[in-house]
């Protein structure tokens, strides 16, 4: 049975996702932030024997499904092509994989990426080193932004001041910076999504020119230590190998693959 869930059922729900918060993320923080009545938000769940087995969460377009066992994939397609606007599927491969084929309309967009997470940091970080390392205040956010910017591989980036500053009103997220000796802004690394539970890691670079001395590495051990020390799991996304390597020498491992799919509307 698939039923629309309410906040009579948030424990049953955390029961399901919460020992996984890494892999659930953006359900755990959806949840946190816009509850079980908000218009822009619904949450479905399927019962099997009285025991909820899988989730579906929509925020505005998205939906995201979650399940650790076989779940209704008709039902929630049903769910899903109700919806004749332009929307989006996002969860992990294994997950979203069986539901896709069920979805009845054009792709605009099919994207993978490693999916990774840390409980741990592989070894104990430096206190000297972490000296260097500051958080980054508002009257640096578009030196930060401009930084970010010039970083090949973030050209498509979403960077903003603006979004630094909604970080900092809802603590979803904050930002470590390194200068060199010269007082150049040189690295940083971020959160974003945060919520009780967990974070995901983005926006780690180094300014071009200034690559391969440990600069980034420094942001993110800070970043990393202050997360893990306030209880959360950590997860990020990645598609090049070699950054996957600097990744896991610091504690991540992978959990899989995270797709997104975007479709044209019916």
């Amino acid at each position: 049975m698939i039923r629309k869930l309410n906040k009579e059922d948030h424990e049953v729900v955390m029961e399901l996702i919460g020992h996984k918060p890494a892999e659930n993320l953006f359900i755990i923080g959806d949840i946190e932030a816009f509850g079980y009545d908000s218009d822009i938000q619904e949450i479905w769940g399927q019962f099997q024997s009285d025991r909820l087995i899988a989730v579906l969460l929509r925020y505005d377009k998205n939906y995201i499904p979650f399940s650790e066992q076989n779940y209704d994939i008709n039902g929630f397609a049903e769910i899903i092509n109700n919806n004749h606007d332009q929307i989006e599927i996002s969860g992990l491969k294994h997950v979203v994989e069986p539901l896709q084929r069920l979805i009845n309309r054009k792709v605009r967009k099919h994207s993978e990426t490693y999916y990774a997470k840390c409980t741990s940091l592989s070894y104990e970080v430096s206190e000297v080193e972490m000296k260097q390392v500051d958080k980054l205040q508002p009257l640096n956010y578009e030196e930060n932004v401009e930084m970010l910017r010039s970083i090949p591989e973030f050209g498509t980036g979403t960077f903003s001041v603006e979004a630094r500053e909604r970080a900092e009103t809802y603590k979803t997220g904050r930002t470590y910076i390194v200068r060199n000796e010269q007082g150049i802004m040189v690295a940083s690394a971020s959160s974003t999504a945060e919520n009780s539970q967990s974070a995901m890691i983005v926006g780690v670079g180094t300014r071009p020119g200034y690559e391969r001395r440990g600069y980034a590495t420094k942001c993110m051990e800070k970043l990393c230590s202050e997360l893990l020390s306030e209880g959360k799991s950590l997860c990020l996304f990645y598609d090049n190998p070699a950054a996957g390597k600097i990744y896991k020498r610091l504690g991540f491992t992978d959990i899989g693959f995270w797709t997104m799919i975007r479709y044209e509307s019916i």
